[in-house]
Formats: structure tokens, sequence, C-alpha cells
């Protein structure tokens, strides 16, 4: 536990920070599961759509820091990849 008082100010912002970055990863992992049954489905408007909400999401996470810049690259390229070959 926090003795000194700029301490437990860290302990309260570090707890405030923790809730708004789950906030924010689940977030991200919503909009990839419905994109990802979206490209299940085979509709390919709604796919689209998808898309661009969850690379949305995805970059929004990563320029808050709440994922890494390259992990977000990654997954956008690889959802992008699976949005392609379901439009095949």
């Amino acid at each position: 536990m926090a003795n000194h008082k700029s301490a437990e100010k860290r302990a309260r912002q570090a707890l405030v920070r923790r809730a708004r970055n789950r906030q924010v990863r689940s977030a991200v992992r919503s909009s990839v599961k419905a994109l990802r049954r979206a490209i299940e489905a085979g509709d390919d408007g709604e796919t689209q759509q998808k898309l661009r909400a969850a690379e949305s999401r995805i970059r929004r996470a990563a320029s808050k820091g709440v994922i890494k810049q390259a992990t977000a690259n990654r997954q956008v390229s690889r959802l992008t990849q699976a949005v392609q070959r379901a439009a095949r």
C-alpha cells in the first residue's frame, strides 16, 4: 500500500487508467468479433462497414497506448486480408 501522498495519487490514477484501458480493449474485441461474424455470414456491405468500425477502434486504441502500434497494424492487416478473402 502507498505510504506517500504522491504514491496514493498515482495508485488512484492507475485504477482509473486501468478501467479505461479495459473498456477500450473490450470495445476493440467486440468490434473484431462482430466483423468476424459478418465475414462468416457473407454479407459484403455489412462486412465493409464492420471493417471500417473495427479499424477505427483498433487505431484509436493504439493512439491512446492501450495496444502497441505494431499490434494494431498487424490486426488491421489480418482483418483486411480476411475480408478480401471472403469477398472472392
